[in-house]
């Protein structure tokens, strides 16, 4: 995919100005790194709190950067990227893909935490409802 196939409308332009902690966010990625399958593009992986990214409020965790300033992070190492967001400048316009659920194959702890949906729920529900009848039947049977 590399990116070459998304919405324009899932695309946004986020102009942030780089803080005393910089711009306030952690990136994931590259074509060394992968962190999304089949994809060697540069993700959000932490929005820090209170920092530039936090107070604007539009950048996600997950979220891919397509560009910044206008140079595109496709098909960049992970640390060529890194340089390019250290030497960006005060202001830095940033071009995102806004996230897509479920694509990231990378370390768990830097998801978002998901509810067991409802059909989970309701399987468990149904396996234990037949174990205490199978334990029922059997406790009759042998009591």
């Amino acid at each position: 995919m590399n990116g070459s196939l998304h919405s324009s409308s899932n695309v946004v332009d986020i102009k942030l100005k780089r803080g005393p902690a910089g711009l306030g966010f952690n990136i994931v990625g590259g074509v060394d790194q992968q962190y999304v399958v089949n994809d060697n593009g540069i993700f959000v992986s932490k929005i820090k709190e209170d920092g530039s990214a936090a107070l604007d409020g539009r950048l996600q965790e997950g979220d891919k950067i397509l560009a910044i300033n206008g140079a595109m992070l496709d098909n960049r190492t992970h640390k060529a990227a890194v340089e390019l967001f250290r030497s960006a400048g005060e202001n830095v316009e940033l071009k995102v893909l806004k996230k897509a659920p479920h694509l990231t194959n990378g370390p768990t702890g830097s998801q978002p935490e998901q509810e067991p949906s409802m059909s989970s729920l309701g399987i468990l529900a149904v396996l234990a409802g037949a174990a205490a009848v199978i334990a029922f039947i059997y406790m009759r049977k042998h009591f």
